[in-house]
């Protein structure tokens, strides 16, 4: 999913409890010789503002320097309404900050000998098939994780997400009916459904499930003891967080979406601890705790190496400093720069948690933090700031700057809605009697949506997906919005029909609301034709 929606600050103020190592003030980095010292970094007083800053309940931050733990510790609290706080032990879900795990084990695979890189993904998985047959022929696994594919941003995410009943076979097996959006290896374009295709591919070479073969190759081996590869084993344990969604303009607690169709992009659930030693791994090439060789060095430089370059857009100009000269996609990793440093990173997103895993190879710096809120803002501020800290640069106000530029978002966003509205033809009326949109509609790759009366509202309803049930109003003309029942998505849209001659209904195609909804409501990509009655 994406981590770029933006929320409003709130005035809310948190119980703050710092957990774990007692170490409030972070000793400052040895400054040059020619230089003015550099003053203590107080990280703890940062986060603590963070929270309250952007209404965020916990959050846990790694931080590691030279093969050192310098921080393992937690802030807040998991659960709103209740006490226990944040500590390094504490769980949360990383969502897409799975992929370097997913990658990881492919690697330690192309060490093995038993697959390479530029192998076709049909040489070991043979019922592999995207929409252009040629794809499928040339795709390699190199490709399942560059976001190169000729998919566009996010395709085919409803056959995961939110929660459906889909198995991992039947989205793989869906992926023919997915069209590309451009040409195969053009651009940079997100997706999450070849990393479950990707995650398959572990599977089915160890003969195990993707879990437990990321437990047994990655897990066990770091000492990872407190990390989960379902939410439902997360949720069993006592030391987890809860998710949190803004809900009517404040953090409120939501139910977990556990997705266990797509593990090969989202599956892990783990803490600070834990993350500390999978960085210090990654930044050691390769080499665990205890000195013995995970993963090659060699393949670590092929992680870390470009393969697909990114478009460099102009942030803001309070943000200015941030604007990288190069970006591009690893293999499960993006890269940039900052300050003439290369970084490696990743950002995670699913409902009620943010996660950023951010290192800078050459400083054998990392920094993990991970949050049970929505709010990408908050973990962007506490990142530069402990980068200019360790990089020895100026710093910046960033929790302020990115605080004003997320209020000025916002802003921007309801006047853009309420333009809208106030432009809309409201005294317009739908073509037909409000039964005629009634029925079954499909699409080639998600299938069936139906709309239909019940308790004297029109219903919208995905038949996999069971909380993707909404309301529809009349917008205008032929157009409708559906409001889903869950407030938590911010993921309304926009349903419009279109109408054949004769006046039955061609065609229904659906568009977001809001710019701020996540990508992977990939609604525009739908194309809904009533079903044939039998």
């Amino acid at each position: 999913m994406n981590i770029t929606r933006l929320f409003n600050a709130s005035a809310v103020v948190l119980a703050l409890v710092s957990a774990g190592v007692a170490a409030p003030v972070l000793a400052a980095p040895t400054a040059p010789a020619t230089s003015a010292p550099v003053p203590a970094y107080n990280l703890d007083a940062d986060v603590n503002l963070a929270l309250k800053t952007f209404d965020v309940p916990g959050i846990a931050i790694a931080i590691v320097k030279d093969g050192k733990v310098v921080a393992t510790r937690g802030y807040g609290v998991r659960k709103l309404g209740d006490p226990a706080p944040v500590d390094g032990k504490t769980l949360f879900e990383v969502a897409s900050n799975s992929k370097g795990f997913t990658a990881a084990a492919l690697a330690m695979l192309v060490d093995e000998g038993k697959l390479k890189w530029d192998d076709p993904v049909t040489m070991h998985l043979p019922g592999f098939q995207m929409h252009d047959s040629y794809v499928t022929g040339v795709m390699t696994i190199r490709d399942l994780l560059t976001h190169r594919s000729g998919l566009g941003l996010g395709a085919g995410d409803l056959l995961w997400w939110p929660s459906t009943a889909f198995s991992t076979d039947e989205i793989i097996a869906r992926l023919r009916y997915v069209k590309p959006a451009t040409s195969f290896r053009n651009s940079y374009a997100y997706d999450n459904l070849l990393y479950i295709v990707a995650g398959k591919i572990i599977a089915e070479k160890d003969g195990k499930t993707w879990g437990q073969a990321i437990h047994d190759r990655i897990l066990a081996p770091l000492g990872m003891t407190g990390t989960k590869t379902s939410v439902a084993d997360m949720l069993a344990t006592e030391n987890h967080s809860a998710p949190h969604s803004r809900i009517n303009g404040k953090a409120a607690v939501v139910k977990p979406m556990p997705v266990p169709n797509a593990d090969g992009a989202v599956g892990i659930d783990t803490n600070a601890e834990d993350l500390a030693r999978w960085m210090n791994t990654l930044m050691n090439g390769g080499k665990g705790p205890d000195g013995k060789q995970l993963v090659s060095s060699k393949q670590i430089d092929e992680l870390w190496s470009q393969q697909t370059p990114m478009r460099i857009r102009d942030p803001k100009p309070a943000l200015a400093a941030t604007k990288p000269n190069f970006a591009a996609y690893g293999l499960g990793f993006s890269l940039r720069d900052y300050k003439g440093r290369k970084i490696v990173m990743h950002g995670g997103a699913l409902q009620g948690f943010y996660s950023t895993v951010l290192m800078v190879p050459e400083e054998k710096l990392g920094i993990a933090i991970l949050t049970n809120a929505e709010n990408g803002p908050a973990m962007a501020a506490l990142y530069w700031r402990i980068l200019d800290q360790y990089l020895k640069v100026p710093a910046s106000d960033w929790i302020k700057l990115y605080a004003e530029q997320q209020a000025a978002m916002r802003k921007e966003e309801e006047e853009r809605q309420a333009k809208a509205t106030t432009a809309r033809a409201a005294a317009s009326q739908p073509s037909l009697p409000l039964a005629a949109y009634d029925g079954e509609y499909e699409d080639p790759w998600y299938g069936v949506a139906t709309i239909g009366e019940e308790n004297g509202k029109r219903i919208m309803r995905f038949t996999r997906t069971p909380d993707l049930t909404g309301e529809l109003e009349h917008f205008q003309h032929d157009t409708f919005i559906v409001r889903w029942k869950e407030r938590n998505f911010n993921a309304d849209a926009y349903v419009t029909f279109s109408l054949n001659p004769d006046a039955s209904i061609d065609r229904m195609k659906m568009a977001p609301i809001s710019t701020e909804t996540d990508f992977s409501y990939d609604f525009q990509d739908l194309e809904f034709k009533p079903k044939a009655k039998k």
